[in-house]
């Protein structure tokens, strides 16, 4: 994303990395008795539950540790923001999340978001850890205070279009919000289409927070694809669905991660049954890897107040990586340190393997695909 030299967004970057030179962000002074996190998110509106589910399972590990004393003493707090999925919104939380001086930025949810807030992290020298999103643009080259812990909507996408190919479904279209998130998904469709020498069958948009799909599905449901590749969240996803059944269209939907599995589900009910959704963390609903043990038992520790989905999942695995940074630190935790101690990560959580490096800012390149069986159930 470039950003012209005369515009607010520049002087604003100006004016933080100032501030964060005078003030000595490149060393932040240590919270005494508790570590404060700043996450800006949807809470609000058509993308509200994957702000909701995220928030829900890092506050779940959060609050677990927080009841045993902390991260060395220190209580992990969130400090959350609401941005509706919008960049502008987004842009004036995370300045006052800086100007408040929180320790560092997390669980940001969505790529126009991310993409609008990462510079502002940068030049204050400001941590951020876990950003619901895999666009490559936040990933390369490496920013330095930039740490993701989900794989890339090009990992995704290549195991989605290598599992259509090897079923002999090379006509594939692409329905996608058109914003950087959209932008994204499409571009990792089409490199993994390329590397097979072929092309999207057809192209159909929606607006981001919008579930006007009557123009995508016009042009993609009678367009001969024998499946569509949804880079969209839950309510745009399902109206598509809906909408293009009704006119006919008998193929396959698939979608990225970023939907929110569970909202999809929700969504669609009976209308989801076939539906595939790649992910990126375990599945919270089965029971072989050891950390999705834990997180069921934290679930049922908590009173069941936290639904387990796959978003809450991430929450809770983006609260475990940050935490494990935390306690390497040492006993007083700086931003540098912090950055410095993610950097040394090479941990398995319980059949999740997260590893970082000073020239490796994303933990892992997990994929799978899931089914929604149309009893609001996700089989994998």
């Amino acid at each position: 994303m470039t950003i012209p030299s005369f515009s607010p967004a520049r002087r604003r970057f100006a004016v933080l990395a100032g501030a964060g030179l005078v003030g000595g962000f490149g060393i932040a002074r240590a919270q005494d008795s508790r570590v404060v996190l700043g996450q800006s998110a949807a809470f609000s509106g058509p993308a509200m539950q994957l702000g909701t589910q995220f928030h829900a399972g890092a506050k779940l590990l959060f609050d677990q540790l927080n009841a045993k004393g902390g991260v060395g003493g220190r209580q992990i707090e969130i400090r959350q923001l609401d941005d509706g999925y919008e960049p502008d919104r987004c842009v004036a939380n995370t300045e006052k999340l800086i100007k408040d001086d929180v320790f560092a930025l997390f669980g940001y949810i969505g790529t126009p978001t991310s993409l609008a807030a990462l510079p502002l992290a940068s030049a204050a020298r400001v941590p951020f850890l876990a950003p619901f999103t895999g666009a490559m643009g936040l990933r390369e080259p490496l920013k330095r205070e930039a740490f993701h812990l989900r794989a890339s909507y090009d990992d995704e996408t290549a195991l989605i279009v290598r599992q259509l190919t090897e079923l002999s479904q090379d006509r594939i279209a692409v329905f996608h919000q058109n914003d950087a998130y959209g932008q994204a998904g499409l571009s990792g469709v089409t490199k993994a289409l390329a590397a097979r020498k072929l092309k999207p069958v057809a192209l159909g948009t929606v607006e981001r927070n919008s579930a006007d799909v009557a123009a995508a599905v016009a042009s993609l449901a009678k367009s001969g694809a024998q499946a569509i590749v949804q880079i969209g969240t839950y309510q745009a996803c399902a109206a598509f669905i809906r909408e293009a059944r009704k006119a006919g269209y008998g193929g396959k939907f698939y979608n990225v991660s970023f939907v929110g599995t569970q909202a999809l589900a929700d969504a669609l009910g009976k209308d989801g049954a076939g539906v595939v959704v790649s992910q990126v963390v375990p599945s919270p609903y089965n029971p072989a890897k050891p950390v999705t043990r834990e997180f069921v038992a934290a679930i049922q520790a908590g009173g069941n107040k936290v639904q387990p989905n796959f978003s809450s999942m991430e929450g809770y695995l983006a609260a475990k990586l940050f935490a494990e940074g935390l306690k390497r630190t040492g006993g007083k935790p700086t931003r540098e340190g912090l950055i410095a101690a993610l950097e040394s990560i090479n941990e398995d959580f319980g059949g999740y393997r997260v590893s970082f490096g000073p020239n490796n800012h994303v933990a892992s390149s997990f994929v799978e695909l899931s089914m929604l069986t149309g009893d609001g159930r996700v089989r994998t």
